[in-house]
This record gives C-alpha cells, sequence and structure tokens, in this order.
C-alpha cells in the first residue's frame, strides 16, 4: 500500500476497458443473460472473460475468453486471476454471474467517470432487483435512506464494481486470504489511504435477484475471520480494539442463532492465529478521511 505521489494524467482516448464475470457453474441462465447484456453495450468493452472458479467451464459465446481454475480460490483468488488474466486493460469491471446490465449505455458512463477524474480508483454500481427496490445493506453509506444520491464513499459492492488498473498497481490485487466477505472494504481502504477516491453512481444500474446475507455457519465464521484481518492489516493500533469491540458487540446484539454465535467466535479467533497478508496500518489522515466521507474505521 504505497503513500506516493499519485499520477495525475487522463487516460485520453481509447480507455481499455475489461469485464471480469465469476461462475460456479450453477445459473447458466442468468449467465447467458448477463453476457447478452455486455455484448449490447454502445461501447464495447476490449475484452470479457469468464473464470470458472473450480467448476466446468459453461458453454459461451465464442467472443467470450475463459480462465479454468482447477479449485474454487474464493471471490478473491477467482477476482485475482481474472486481473491476471485482463492485464493490459486500463479499466476492470467485475460482475456477479446473476446480474444484468439494464441499461446499453454502462460502459460508456464508466469511461466518462474515469477520464473526469483521474484520482478515480473504483467506482460502484447501484443494485437493485427486478422491481426496482435497492436494499438499505446494498447502498455503501450508514445513512442509506436514498440510493439514488452519488458521490464518495468509504466502500462498494462486490457485485458490480470497476477498478483503474493504475490503482491497482499502487495498492495490490484482491487479499487472498479472505476467499469472500469484506474484501471489498480491504480493497477501498488501501486505495483511500493511497491518494484515491472512491465513488458510489446509481446511474451504474445492476438488476440482482433479491437476496439476503447467507445465516450458515461459513458465512458467520468467515464474516467474523475477515473483521479481524481488516483490523490486523490496515487499523492503527489503537483502533483495533474499538473496531473489534463495536463488531463484537453489534453481533450479540443482532445474532440470534446459538450456532451463528459459536461459529462467529470461532472464526474471530481464527482471525488472530492464521496469515492474513502484511500488515501496514493506514495514515492518520486516512481515517480522518474515512470519518469525513460518513464512515470512520471502527463501525
Amino acid at each position: 500500500m504505497g503513500h506516493g505521489v499519485l499520477q495525475t494524467d487522463g487516460y485520453g482516448a481509447g480507455v481499455k476497458l475489461g469485464v471480469a464475470i465469476l461462475t460456479m457453474g450453477t445459473r447458466p441462465k442468468e449467465l447467458a443473460e448477463l453476457l447478452a447484456s455486455v455484448r449490447a453495450q454502445t461501447a464495447p468493452a476490449v475484452r470479457t472473460v469468464v473464470v470458472a472458479n473450480g467448476c466446468a467451464m459453461p458453454d459461451l459465446p465464442p467472443w467470450v475468453e475463459t480462465v479454468q481454475l482447477a479449485e474454487n480460490l474464493g471471490v478473491t483468488g477467482g477476482r485475482n486471476a481474472a486481473l491476471e488474466y485482463l492485464g493490459d486493460m486500463d479499466l476492470v469491471l467485475d460482475l456477479d454471474d446473476d446480474g444484468l446490465l439494464v441499461s446499453d449505455d454502462v460502459f460508456a458512463t464508466i469511461t466518462t467517470l474515469f477520464e473526469a477524474d483521474p484520482q478515480l480508483g473504483i467506482v460502484g454500481f447501484r443494485i437493485a432487483d427486478e422491481t426496482g427496490v435497492t436494499q438499505r445493506r446494498h447502498v455503501p453509506r450508514l445513512r442509506a435512506g436514498d440510493p439514488m444520491r452519488a458521490g464518495l464513499v468509504t466502500g462498494f459492492l462486490g457485485g458490480a464494481h470497476v477498478l483503474s488498473t493504475r490503482m491497482l498497481e499502487e495498492v495490490g490485487h484482491w487479499p487472498d486470504a479472505f476467499f469472500f466477505a469484506h474484501e471489498e472494504t480491504d480493497m477501498a481502504w488501501r486505495a483511500i489511504d493511497s491518494g484515491w477516491r472512491v465513488r458510489y453512481e446509481p446511474r451504474l444500474l445492476l438488476q440482482h435477484p433479491r437476496t439476503s446475507p447467507a445465516r450458515h455457519a461459513f458465512f458467520y465464521q468467515v464474516n467474523a475471520r475477515n473483521r479481524v484481518y481488516l483490523a490486523r492489516r490496515h487499523l492503527p493500533a489503537v483502533l483495533v480494539p474499538v473496531y473489534l469491540g463495536v463488531w463484537v458487540a453489534l453481533t450479540l446484539a443482532r445474532t440470534r442463532s446459538l450456532a451463528g454465535l459459536r461459529a462467529w467466535f470461532g472464526g474471530f479467533a481464527e482471525g488472530w492465529r492464521t496469515e492474513c497478508g502484511p500488515r501496514r496500518p493506514m495514515r492518520w489522515g486516512t481515517v480522518f478521511t474515512l470519518a469525513r466521507l460518513g464512515r470512520p474505521p471502527v463501525i
């Protein structure tokens, strides 16, 4: 995670956008519809890759490139494989394989946003269900009343977002150890700490089936483990007990399942005893930036 001077040159003409889609092979119909919406964009992507994450590669159109992983490397490992494959792009758009691009000008809007702001590192989409409703948890702010309010934020959704590869060259790729859960927070904190901006842009819409967070043991386990990983990797020492104490209290208040609590505290312990990558605490200036943007790194 660098603290150097940002490049301030723009992208210029001919921004190269690559699209990356992970699949577990369980949503062939939804994936086909998503790819059709990618193909229908008025400003086409330069390359589109589907990563088969430890599953058989589905039947795909001939214009789609593929990466076959022998085992499931999780969201983080699968996305890193896509980034390695699309290494010569200026921007990489990650999409859930059961999402749908409703508008045909999404890629054109993405290009315009990044051309207008050389310090823009990440853009997050608005996620809405088939009825147009955006769930509160899908708005990356504590005050989530208006999902149509664009602006700078401290995080983004995994289901649809764009990464600047110039930013990635400075801050690094996805944290492999996370597998899934909170990897977007890890990326956003590193980006903001290095002076890049994270923007929520509701004009960029991904239609996605309405879901609820999976309440099973593995969900609780990795959720807790990765909270600890975030604190160990990124927080100033004095904030580590504050951040984790807040999340212990919230979990005890919110969780009604004893099995879920056992899994959560098991993951919490795992987060302390397993390897999570290098520790590079964010600057205090970043702490204040996150607080000014509405989400200090203690909640």
